[in-house]
């Protein structure tokens, strides 16, 4: 079988709800991360056989295939097709098994796996909340009530859930989320997003124009104390909104190719997909199915914990890696040494292929080898990507 290797990755930078990137609508911005990956390649545009896109909140701006939208708003033929996809927060990581899977197979040479979420235009929850208070039903359908009765799926109280389980204190978390913020201000002034991060020309509200090339969600003010003081989520709780992943907009995308396609495009690999694992477990804790789905991957690719160099587990909210980190007993200097989605946002479906350009250029600035990313996803489910730097 032939392999997958990612050729181009890049990313824009998160926007708060609200913020710098509320004017773009989202198929112009992932637009420009297929221009940019097509740029940095080298490809002729007519070369990409397919656009895979992960988007959650498919309604609205975001309806109506967004991937082949983002195609028809970019320099890229009408020939190319695109086909978006949904696995929550996991959707764009999905975005890249899936056009792994394809060049592996020889089905196709040159693949995009892209994801987009404008969090501002598209607000969380809108797909399912507009049509149930139109009268059109609700997702939880009669025999998932009868497996699942009077549970409320809720990210939120999975997250506590996990929290509990994993005995993580609030201090504990609040220091992770603290932690986050450093190593996101030290990544951004040390230049280290610099080469996968795609400037975007903004127009502010007076008119002025100015470009967006660093992750507004950081707080680079913030203090231990000052994460201690937010209020809890939930009554009695851990976690607050400090310790939770930010809402944000964003766009980002890797080129994956096999053997013919490097071939075709003349250029060298960044990264061989190594292997790849998806997962699924209780919906009702939900967030927790990145820890076995991590030991699968570890088990059915030979390797231990120790043998990666760098680790991204996204940052949800604070009691996910943290717990990850006790499941796995893995070295916490090696995970998100950039700092995580508490500090840079988190925007959905397109957090996957975010996390994997930042684990890609982390790997190249350090001259590691392995790197591993795994997701927690809305139904209780995980992807794992094991990443080889070349």
């Amino acid at each position: 079988m032939a392999e997958a290797y990612i050729v181009a990755a890049a990313r824009t930078a998160g926007g708060r709800k609200g913020g710098r990137l509320a004017g773009w609508h989202p198929a112009d911005l992932a637009a420009k991360v297929l221009d940019a990956l097509v740029e940095r390649s080298g490809a002729a545009p007519d070369q990409v056989e397919d656009v895979i896109m992960g988007c959650v909140m498919q309604t609205g701006e975001q309806s109506t295939n967004i991937a082949r939208n983002a195609v028809l708003a970019s320099k890229l033929p009408e020939s190319v097709p695109g086909t978006s996809i949904d696995r929550q927060c996991g959707s764009s990581q999905q975005a890249l098994h899936f056009a792994a899977q394809a060049v592996m197979s020889g089905a196709m040479d040159v693949v995009i796996a892209a994801g987009v979420e404008s969090m501002t235009r598209v607000p969380m929850g809108l797909s399912s909340t507009l049509p149930a208070k139109n009268g059109f039903g609700h997702y939880k359908s009669p025999n998932m009530e009868s497996r699942y009765p009077n549970i409320q799926f809720s990210q939120f109280t999975g997250a506590e859930m996990m929290a509990e389980k994993y005995g993580l204190s609030k201090d504990e978390l609040d220091e992770y989320a603290y932690h986050s913020h450093q190593r996101a201000i030290a990544a951004t002034q040390a230049g280290h997003f610099k080469d996968e991060i795609i400037p975007l020309e903004i127009t502010r509200a007076d008119g002025s124009t100015d470009v967006h090339h660093i992750d507004e969600g950081i707080r680079f003010d913030v203090s231990l104390d000052g994460i201690k003081g937010v209020k809890l989520i939930a009554e009695n709780g851990k976690l607050t909104a400090a310790s939770a992943s930010q809402i944000c907009d964003g766009a980002s995308g890797v080129m994956v190719v096999n053997e013919r396609g490097l071939k075709s495009l003349g250029v060298k690999p960044l990264a061989r997909v190594h292997h790849m694992t998806m997962m699924g477990g209780d919906p009702v804790i939900m967030l927790e199915a990145p820890l076995p789905a991590t030991q699968r991957a570890l088990q059915k690719s030979g390797m231990s914990i120790d043998d990666i160099d760098l680790y991204e587990v996204n940052e949800a909210f604070a009691s996910v890696p943290t717990a990850w980190l006790k499941s796995t007993g893995a070295d916490p200097s090696r995970l998100n040494v950039n700092g995580g989605a508490i500090a840079l946002g988190h925007p959905l479906g397109g957090s996957g292929t975010k996390l994997m350009t930042t684990l890609l250029h982390a790997l190249n600035a350090r001259n590691k080898r392995y790197g591993l990313q795994t997701m927690c996803e809305g139904g209780g489910m995980a992807n794992v990507t094991i990443l080889e730097r070349l």
